[in-house]
């Protein structure tokens, strides 16, 4: 759950204003829950996307990101500083001014998210504790590899710049085969108004798409269908019945 800045030590308020040159204003990020705080802080002297938590797992994805954003090139945020004090883990990043990516079928951020899904495929994970696509997503036919992904690719964590599109939120990288970026990534798609046909034609750029057993394909849309919709049935949410509706009819085009 989020909290207010004001839930900060003030010690740990104050190493953040010294960064910034003082604080002018704080804006709180409007969704995202991996976090504590999560806020555009705006300085007299600079100015940068902070993040902050205290518990264990909101302090163990701080530290999946600091770690992701350092060993993946071009697309995450900047990290500028962190801080660690009084029991809690801060993260100064680069504030990036833009829209979210629209993948809507044939839209212009398609183009954007090809260029940066090419890079992507090309991140080896350094050594590490990263999560695995057992721990993430609960299956692995096929799906171990040394490719360092994002594994949340949906609209939100897409920023569009002036300078490309960039990607945010990096708490659930994951060490895999870089096969799995493109199946999570149809979810997605759909969402955007592809058809299933529409969303694999797409995909279809990518060799690890292409060079993938279909069969394992098959597989984890049946798999991962299975997960939303069980999902779907303990919650009340609405992003999570759209999942639910979204993998069931890639599973079901597959099938």
């Amino acid at each position: 759950m989020r909290s207010d800045w004001i839930a900060l030590p003030d010690a740990v308020a104050a190493e953040v204003a010294e960064r910034v040159g003082g604080i002018v204003g704080v804006y709180p990020a409007p969704s995202g829950n991996h976090a504590e705080i999560a806020s555009a802080v705006i300085g007299s002297t600079s100015k940068a996307f902070v993040k902050a938590a205290s518990g264990d797992l909101g302090v163990r994805s701080l530290r999946y990101e600091l770690a992701a954003t350092g060993a993946v090139d071009r697309f995450p945020p900047a990290t500028l500083w962190h801080v660690e004090r009084d029991g809690w883990l801060v993260v100064g990043a680069e504030l990036l001014a833009g829209s979210h990516a629209d993948l809507s079928p044939g839209g212009a951020d398609l183009d954007l998210l090809g260029v940066a899904l090419k890079g992507l495929q090309e991140s080896v994970a350094p050594p590490g504790a990263w999560f695995t696509p057992e721990t993430r997503l609960g299956f692995t036919r096929q799906a171990d590899g040394d490719t360092l992904i994002h594994s949340d690719l949906n609209p939100a964590n897409l920023i569009v710049t002036t300078h490309g599109l960039r990607i945010v939120d990096w708490a659930y990288a994951t060490k895999a085969a870089p096969w799995v970026e493109l199946a999570l990534l149809v979810q997605w798609l759909i969402g955007g108004g592809h058809s299933p046909e529409q969303a694999e034609d797409w995909l279809a750029q990518f060799p690890a798409w292409a060079e993938t057993d279909p069969e394992v394909l098959d597989d984890f849309a049946a798999r991962n269908a299975s997960k939303w919709a069980s999902k779907s049935r303990q919650s009340t949410l609405g992003w999570v019945h759209d999942l639910a509706a979204w993998t069931c009819k890639w599973a079901a085009h597959r099938a």
